[in-house]
């Protein structure tokens, strides 16, 4: 999932969420840490469609390493810290 040239947008995505004051403007009716990032917010960034980036939000989403929360019409994401940390525990020890 993260070997492809798809997975390098990804990862960026997965990065960015580690911070998303410093890499995504305000929201209006969500707060950035709290209730997470709109996918236009992460396609603007990605320089991709919306539909691009949601494809790529829901794939994260569907491994468990970002979790979803509908602020009025709009998805917003951040990532889930437990999850992450198993994946990459699961990566240390080489499976």
């Amino acid at each position: 999932m993260l070997r492809t040239p798809a997975g390098d947008a990804r990862l960026r995505i997965l990065e960015w969420l580690k911070d998303p004051v410093a890499h995504f403007p305000r929201q209006r009716y969500a707060d950035l840490v709290t209730d997470g990032v709109c996918a236009d917010a992460v396609a603007a960034k990605l320089g991709v469609p919306r539909a691009v980036a949601r494809t790529h939000l829901t794939l994260l989403t569907n491994l468990g390493m970002l979790r979803a929360k509908r602020v009025r019409r709009r998805v917003h994401y951040r990532r889930d810290e437990v999850r992450i940390a198993e994946v990459a525990r699961i990566f240390e020890k080489g499976w």
